[in-house]
């Protein structure tokens, strides 16, 4: 048996009851699975619609309870902050529910709602500017419109919320989840997102500047896109993935071509050769069918390597395929290939008015292939890549504080 409190204006009673237990008489007002409770059913002060609730049955009781102790916590909140920021000093144990509360435009200019459940609430253009909503459950909220400018968000669970057009500038969201959240046209700049679990967000018109990613006792790094903000840090934490970075970007070839059964062999020639000397071979084969998203596909490939080596030998396509790169992508060479018995593609003509073209490598075997591959296609490459790298500016990049990257090229020229 437990001791309850005496509910205001309900004799006996307060707090939830639970489904097996009946009220019990007595001075101390015991719970008791074994009695009736006589005292509220006869007692001619009892209120008649708590009384009527309470023989409907306890869950109908305890969902009243719910109902009504939510509407007086959004009643005193709308009243005024300072008036909130007593009860919850004074009531700091009690859990507050404000789940599908309707709080459209309330002024909540510094209101402490940490680890306040506001699930599905309607806090549309609601003023929370320098609010405490730490773990606080925001999740499928409508923040529409709000102003949440150097709002507390540690740890806070947005997934799924709308904060389209919302000011969150100067916020602190770290370790917040924002899981399919929408953020259209929202103001991030100056947001401190250590630690944020980002996933399929919607940023279209998003402002996404000086985005800080390391932890407050760190040096500050700051980034311009929340969605690369993780693998940014982890870039700058983690020495395996700089690795991984540091051979994507200084050591990839992507090879091109139309390898048959029959020109394997050269394929194999080719791959070996570069692994040799160091490079990581990426082949695309226009052997395979092709489909919509070959030339994304190829660009991507492309955009990755330190050069690029394209084996024209019965391989039209490769020659049209190349349109995906020569024309768009300036600072990547490009060193075509072919068997000498064969005729260049007419295309070539215009792939030579860009400088990223190299001259055609004709090549009568594939010993000869192999035994030339270091002179006439990797260090033509090569000089190429230093050539386009010192005459051509950096495209933009996402600013970190910190250089992260090793462009130095592999030792590939003095062999």
């Amino acid at each position: 048996m437990a001791d309850v409190d005496i509910a205001p204006g309900v004799p006996g009673i307060i707090g939830r009851l639970h489904p097996d237990h009946t009220l019990g008489a007595g001075p101390q007002q015991r719970l008791s699975r074994r009695c009736a409770p006589p005292r509220l059913l006869d007692d001619p002060t009892a209120n008649d619609e708590h009384l009527a609730l309470f023989k409907q049955g306890l869950a109908a009781w305890n969902a009243w309870r719910d109902r009504t102790a939510k509407n007086k916590q959004v009643a005193l909140l709308k009243k005024s902050v300072a008036a909130w920021w007593a009860w919850r000093e004074a009531n700091s144990r009690m859990p507050v529910d404000l789940s599908g509360a309707d709080l459209c435009r309330a002024g909540l200019h510094g209101a402490d709602l940490h680890r306040t459940d506001l699930h599905t609430a309607v806090l549309y253009e609601a003023d929370l500017r320098e609010a405490n909503l730490s773990e606080a459950d925001l999740r499928g909220a409508d923040l529409h419109g709000a102003n949440l400018r150097e709002a507390y968000l540690y740890g806070t669970d947005l997934s799924r919320a709308n904060l389209r057009q919302a000011d969150l500038s100067g916020a602190y969201i770290q370790s917040a989840v924002l899981v399919n959240t929408d953020l259209t046209g929202a103001d991030l700049t100056g947001c401190r997102i250590f630690g944020v679990s980002a996933w399929d967000l919607k940023l279209e018109g998003a402002k996404q500047q000086n985005l800080v990613i390391t932890d407050r006792h760190e040096r500050e790094i700051t980034v311009d896109n929340i969605e690369v903000a993780q693998f940014i840090y982890l870039m700058l934490h983690n020495e395996k993935i700089r690795e991984v970075i540091d051979t994507i970007t200084s050591k990839v070839v992507l090879i091109l071509g139309r390898f048959t059964q029959e020109r394997k062999p050269v394929l194999e020639a080719l791959r070996e050769e570069l692994r040799q000397r160091k490079y990581l071979p990426i082949l695309f084969d226009f052997e395979k069918p092709g489909s919509r998203n070959a030339d994304e596909t190829i660009t991507l490939l492309a955009r990755m390597a330190r050069f690029v080596v394209a084996d024209i030998s019965d391989a039209k396509s490769v020659s049209q395929e190349l349109r995906a790169i020569v024309p768009d992508l300036p600072s990547v060479p490009v060193q075509p290939i072919i068997l000498a018995m064969q005729e260049e593609p007419g295309m070539f003509d215009f792939y030579r008015n860009f400088r990223s073209f190299l001259n055609v490598h004709r090549y009568a075997s594939q010993e000869q292939l192999v035994v030339e591959l270091g002179e006439k296609v990797i260090r033509p490459a090569e000089l190429k890549f230093l050539d386009l790298q010192s005459s051509t500016s950096p495209p933009p990049t996402i600013s970190v504080t910190t250089g992260i990257m090793d462009s130095t090229p592999p030792a590939a020229l003095d062999r």
